[in-house]
């Protein structure tokens, strides 16, 4: 991502979708503006190119993120789709890769 990021696009659909398994908006958009380690998510890219972040909120709870970049009147803008924390076989691997 070599643009600037200039926010977060948030509205009703992806506000449910992301505080449904509890993450909070806020949680969400630390992960993101952190050092999250991100990757290509092909298998669910259909009409846009979407990226998973995954890392820690700020109690160290590892989450996870799923995004696209969207651009808005020449500005990129971070549109989150799902968030939710890991589950115990993940933060293994997780703890596993990054070491």
């Amino acid at each position: 991502m070599t643009d600037e990021i200039a926010g977060f696009d948030w509205d009703s659909t992806n506000l449910g979708k992301c505080r449904k398994h509890g993450v909070s908006i806020e949680e969400i958009e630390d992960l993101l503006t952190g050092n999250p380690r991100i990757a290509p998510d092909p298998k669910h890219s259909v009409s846009e190119q979407r990226f998973i972040a995954i890392g820690r909120n700020a109690v160290g709870r590892p989450m996870f993120v799923a995004f696209i970049l969207r651009r808005q009147e020449r500005r990129l803008f971070i549109r989150p789709i799902r968030a939710r924390y890991m589950h115990t076989k993940e933060i293994a691997r997780y703890e596993t890769e990054g070491s």
